[in-house]
């Protein structure tokens, strides 16, 4: 990696610029659980983003004795692609928007709007699914473990710091599998800590390319996975 490395980047030397290095979410945060252990047993939480993050959040919190509860934030998708994104919304309502990319895109204030309401239902509708009416655990000075499977572009989990951030959280730690270098850097400046096992470099990235068995998670399998873990 690069001489210019933030000083609360930590890293796995071993696993840097490899691909499919782990074999599933699990495996996943199995490696990330020896890399957070120092926070065995004590009184953080670790909070999944949903729907891949939380399989990695729960194996991580099972294997060092945490509470394990999610944190939903949707990406804002374009109208043509729903694959791709342009902003996120987290369940308290917080919106952030790529500014840099937008001029590109050429959408409407309407359309823009349009995504962001859509975007709101979403959440909404996701955290009644996962949550049901538990309220959300008050996180006022809180150690927070933030767990994604993956740092691409890393908006979705700006967002969901940000969240974090006007719920008065104390120390938020981010924790994930892989991230690319460039945006794991981003994400160092934004918070006390990032685990990341496996960074890597390079134009093209993608969070599956870390993983030999990768599909995607629907909400149906994260609430069995938040039922098995309580």
């Amino acid at each position: 990696m690069s001489g210019n490395s933030a000083k609360n980047i930590v890293d796995l030397a071993e696993l840097r610029d490899r691909v499919n290095v782990f074999r599933d979410r699990t495996h996943a945060g199995k490696i990330l659980a020896g890399m957070l252990d120092s926070y065995r047993n004590t009184d953080a939480i670790v909070l999944g983003i949903p729907a891949g993050g939380v399989p990695v959040a729960a194996v991580l919190a099972n294997h060092i004795n945490l509470l394990l509860d999610v944190l939903v934030v949707n990406k804002i998708t374009l109208p043509w692609n729903t694959e791709a994104g342009y902003g996120a919304v987290a369940s308290d309502g917080t919106v952030r928007l790529n500014e840099k990319l937008l001029p590109r895109l050429r959408l409407s204030e309407d359309e823009i709007q349009q995504g962001i309401e859509k975007t709101l239902q979403k959440v909404n509708h996701r955290v009644k699914s996962l949550r049901g009416e538990r309220a959300f655990p008050d996180l006022s000075k809180q150690t927070v473990i933030l767990v994604d499977d993956g740092l691409a572009s890393g908006f979705t989990l700006l967002v969901g710091v940000e969240a974090l951030r006007k719920a008065s959280a104390g120390q938020i730690m981010v924790a994930v599998p892989t991230g690319h270098w460039d945006s794991v850097q981003m994400m160092a400046h934004q918070v006390e800590a990032v685990y990341c096992a496996n960074i890597r470099q390079g134009w093209s990235f993608a969070v599956a390319d870390a993983y030999e068995r990768w599909s995607d998670v629907s909400d149906e399998e994260v609430v069995e996975v938040i039922k098995k873990f309580r």
